[in-house]
């Protein structure tokens, strides 16, 4: 559809300055009033060939089996903003045959695919992997969050970033890291504790335990990665007004309705990144925050090559003291390194804590049986033992929980691909240009690949001999929480030991409830998915542990 723009814009270029020309073209012998209405011409058919020509008889996708019912303005949805249809698409491989692929539409006709098999997922995210890239304008979007890291690259560029990254992410250095994930959930269920036993609480309108989950998970995880990816603690936990904590509050609001008008008005000119150049309120304060986190990263950085010259010094074992060993990245790579662990890595094993919370408390059977298996095998929340990786990693309930809420709610529900030339998959043609959309939140449920209970949240399916990875699942792409191959997150056994550490604790200390469980789930949607109230529940603190 790029190039049709293009094209659209060249063809009105042309004639326009033939009018300008030559005075004797124009129309009612006026310029102006012939440059307008050969605009509108142009605008009306280009309408006219996105929502009808194109997605009736145009496409070269004709192939790709697509829904029946299609409207002008949603498409094949039922919302009139660019969002992944995830109820429709569920209901489409129910009913519909769709060998290996599914096309649908979006709003004003914009064409999309779906793969829904394994053969299909196999060749787009390890075969055929570089040839679809990340959308450039979710790029561009990213990028003043989250830097040019290992996330954002492409092709060789992305090649070399995690080939120099990838020891920093080996079992046997995340395994010494698993002191500093215990140490921390300690810390911030102590301020849990002392947050309830606060006398202030004591007043006529607030008289319960109520915790908000998302403010405690997501100053844990921050001060986590702080300390494990770049050797300094951020202190969140204790500071929740730190400046660098409420710059990711603020980016992580959700988008706007006007943003999202103004998406797919840049979408429909051609020109998506037109939403991110207009200087609104919001951009702004994107801009400014980014700004702010890669002024962070930088200091820590110089922070940190200042005391590994220090022959005295202990070097640390974070992620950033790996990278400077190797001495590939020079400052610039690292601070967008740094971005791009202090957002990526925090913000999705935050959600996923709120959604494990979230679960435990919809299946409060799980969680006595969770809390049995902890408190009968890691050393009490007030002895200072110190953690081993191997306490954790050989507790199967509690990795089968987790694994089974990082199944059934993914944090990052789905992300898109670009093909950057001429392919096939699943032996189907692919032209350049084409977008598809690799949904976990899809496949993670599937009933071809989990059987008839993939809808329901059930740990018990990762245990039992060979299912502690697989679940049971019948292929290796039925669980796309962290993709798979070369672009697959490089950072998954660190957040899963992040996350294993911080849910034994809690429900360690903690019998958890919903403060209201009757209340319909509805979602905050932004660059991760998770409850819109945060998750508020009651914490009742337990003794003997």
């Amino acid at each position: 559809m790029g190039q049709i723009n293009d094209a659209f814009t060249v063809v009105y270029l042309g004639i326009a300055a033939g009018l300008y020309l030559r005075p004797e073209y124009a129309l009612f012998n006026s310029r102006i009033v012939s440059g307008i209405l050969l605009l509108l011409a142009i605008l009306t058919f280009k309408i006219l060939y996105q929502f009808w020509l194109y997605p009736s008889y145009l496409t070269p996708l004709k192939h790709i089996q697509t829904p029946e019912r299609r409207t002008w303005l949603r498409g094949n949805t039922k919302s009139v903003f660019i969002e992944t249809p995830y109820a429709e698409l569920r209901e489409w491989i129910k009913t519909m045959p769709n060998d290996d692929i599914i096309r649908y539409y979006v709003v004003a006709n914009l064409e999309r695919l779906m793969c829904t098999s394994p053969k299909a997922l196999g060749e787009l995210l390890v075969t055929k992997v570089y040839d679809f890239e990340k959308p450039g304008v979710i790029r561009k979007s990213f990028r003043r969050v989250v830097g040019d890291g290992v996330l954002l690259a492409e092709g060789e560029d992305h090649k070399i970033q995690r080939k120099n990254l990838m020891p920093a992410f080996a079992y046997r250095h995340i395994k010494d890291l698993y002191q500093v994930f215990w140490t921390k959930s300690l810390e911030m269920i102590t301020l849990i504790q002392e947050d309830l036993d606060n006398p202030s609480r004591k007043t006529a309108s607030h008289t319960d335990n109520t915790i908000q989950i998302d403010t405690w998970a997501s100053r844990t995880t921050l001060d986590i990665i702080g300390i494990a990816g770049m050797d300094y603690d951020f202190d969140s936990l204790r500071d929740q007004d730190s400046e660098l904590n409420q710059t990711y509050r603020r980016i992580m609001a959700p988008p706007t309705v006007s943003m999202k008008i103004l998406f797919v008005l840049g979408i429909l000119i051609g020109k998506p990144e037109w939403a991110q150049q207009i200087p609104t309120a919001r951009n702004k304060e994107i801009e400014e925050s980014g700004a702010v986190i890669r002024n962070v990263a930088r200091q820590m950085i110089r922070q940190k090559k200042a005391k590994m010259e220090d022959p005295e010094a202990e070097t640390g074992i974070d992620i950033i003291s790996v990278a400077l060993k190797s001495g590939t990245f020079d400052e610039e790579n690292l601070v967008d390194q740094s971005m791009t662990f202090l957002g990526a890595g925090h913000e999705t094993t935050a959600t996923a804590l709120q959604w494990a919370i979230y679960a435990l408390c919809k299946h409060p059977d799980v969680q006595v049986r969770l809390r049995e298996e902890i408190r009968a095998n890691l050393p009490s929340t007030n002895d200072e033992t110190p953690i081993s990786a191997a306490a954790i990693d050989n507790l199967p309930y509690l990795n089968a929980v987790c694994n089974e809420v990082l199944r059934y709610h993914p944090s990052v529900p789905a992300t898109a691909r670009t093909a950057v030339r001429d392919t096939t998959l699943a032996g189907k043609h692919i032209p350049k240009d084409t977008t598809l959309i690799v949904s976990p939140r899809i496949i993670n449920r599937m009933e071809a690949l989990w059987g008839e209970d993939a809808d329901k949240f059930n740990p018990e399916r990762f245990m039992g001999p060979g299912k502690a990875n697989t679940g049971g699942a019948v292929s290796n792409y039925a669980l796309l929480t962290f993709l798979h191959g070369p672009r697959s997150c490089i950072g998954q056994g660190f957040a899963k030991a992040e996350l294993a550490c911080m849910v034994a604790a809690m429900v360690g200390r903690f019998h958890i409830e919903l403060k209201f469980p009757d209340a319909k789930l509805e979602l905050r949607e932004g660059a991760t998915v998770c409850p819109r109230d945060g998750v508020i529940t009651l914490m009742t603190p337990l003794e003997g542990w």
